[in-house]
C-alpha cells in the first residue's frame, strides 16, 4: 500500500510539472497554432489534475468546456484570422519573453491572493458537514448539484445570465461566414456521432442529481454535437431555422430560472427556496432548460454570429 501511495505521489508531481511546462510553453510560443494546441493539451492535463483532487464535476467541465469547446473556439478564431498579418503582434524575443514573465507574475499574484482567502481545512470540513446535513432537503442526492441549484442557486442564475449577455456580443458580430467544406466521410461520421453526444448529454444531465454531471457539462456536450455538425458542413449546426425558436432556446434557461424564483417568492417560500416535496422537479426543469440554453449559446459562439437562415 505504501508503494502504491508513493507511485501516486510521483504521478501527481509529474502532472504538476507537465502542467507548468505546458502553461509556460503556451504563453511563450511565438506560433499561434502551436500555442493553441498547447492550450488544449493543458486543459486535458488540468482535467486529470482535478480528477486526482477528487473533483470529478470540475474535471468534466474542464475537459468539455476548457479543453474541448475552448479549443474549438480558438481554432475557429484562428481560421477567421488567417487573412490578417501576424506582424501586428510584437515578435521581438525580449518582448515575447517579457510578456510571458508578466503574465506569470500576475498569475502568481492572483493565485497568492486566492490562497490567502481560502478557508482552512477545518472550515472546509464544517461547510461540507453543513451541506451533508441539509442534503436530504435539497431535492437531489449529489452535494455539488445541491449547492449549485439549491443552496447557492443565485450563483448559477447569474452564471446563466452572463451567458445570456454573451449572446448580445455574438449577435453583434453579424452573420456567420460560409460553412466548412468537408469530405463526405466526415459528414457520415458526424451523423453517427451526434446522436451519441445527445444521448450522453441526456445521461449526464439526469445523473447530475446523484453523481458528477449536470446542466453545464450536458450543455457542453450538446454544443459539441452542434460544432460537429457545423464542421461537417451543416450551415445551421443543428439549431432551429425559425428565429423565434432560437431566441426561445437562448433565454429559456435564465428565464425559467428567474420565473421559478419569482413564483416561489410570490408563493411565500422565498426567492429560489424550493418546497422540499417539489424541489427535485423544480431543479430538473431548470437544469433541462439550462442545458438547452448553454448548448445553443456555445454553438453560436463557435459559429461566430447569426446563422444565415435566422437572419431573415
Amino acid at each position: 500500500m505504501n508503494l502504491l501511495d508513493g507511485l501516486w505521489g510521483v504521478l501527481d508531481l509529474l502532472l504538476v510539472a507537465v502542467l507548468l511546462l505546458l502553461a509556460v510553453a503556451a504563453v511563450l510560443s511565438s506560433d499561434r497554432r502551436r500555442s493553441m494546441m498547447l492550450f488544449i493539451v493543458f486543459g486535458l492535463v488540468l482535467a486529470l489534475v482535478w480528477a486526482r483532487l477528487h473533483a470529478p464535476d470540475i474535471a468534466l467541465a474542464e475537459a468539455a468546456i476548457g479543453a474541448g469547446l475552448g479549443g474549438a473556439l480558438l481554432m475557429a478564431t484562428l481560421r477567421r484570422d488567417t487573412h490578417q498579418q501576424t506582424d501586428r503582434f510584437p515578435q521581438h524575443p525580449a518582448l515575447v519573453w517579457g510578456a510571458g514573465v508578466l503574465v506569470m507574475v500576475l498569475g502568481t499574484a492572483i493565485a497568492w491572493g486566492l490562497l490567502s482567502i481560502l478557508p482552512t481545512v477545518e472550515q472546509t470540513w464544517r461547510k461540507g458537514a453543513a451541506v451533508d446535513a441539509q442534503l436530504a432537503f435539497s431535492g437531489v442526492s449529489h452535494p455539488v448539484t445541491a449547492v449549485l441549484l439549491n443552496f447557492r442557486a443565485w450563483d448559477t442564475l447569474l452564471e446563466l445570465a452572463v451567458l445570456l449577455a454573451a449572446i448580445l456580443g455574438i449577435r453583434a458580430l453579424g452573420y456567420v461566414r460560409a460553412t466548412y467544406v468537408t469530405e463526405a466521410a466526415f459528414s457520415q461520421l458526424a451523423v453517427w456521432l451526434v446522436p451519441l453526444l445527445i444521448l450522453m448529454a441526456g445521461y449526464i444531465l439526469w445523473a447530475g442529481a446523484h453523481s458528477p454531471g449536470g446542466a453545464f457539462q450536458a450543455g457542453a456536450l450538446l454544443a459539441g454535437a452542434g460544432i460537429l455538425l457545423r464542421l461537417a458542413g451543416y450551415s445551421s449546426a443543428g439549431l432551429p431555422t425559425a428565429r423565434w425558436l432560437v431566441r426561445l432556446g437562448l433565454v429559456a434557461g435564465t428565464g425559467v430560472f428567474l420565473l421559478v424564483g419569482l413564483g416561489l417568492l410570490g408563493w411565500g417560500q422565498g426567492f429560489l427556496h424550493y418546497p422540499v416535496a417539489y424541489a427535485k422537479w423544480w431543479i430538473l426543469l431548470i437544469e433541462m432548460l439550462a442545458t438547452v440554453s448553454i448548448g445553443m449559446t456555445l454553438t453560436l459562439a463557435f459559429m461566430g454570429g447569426i446563422p444565415q437562415k435566422e437572419a431573415a
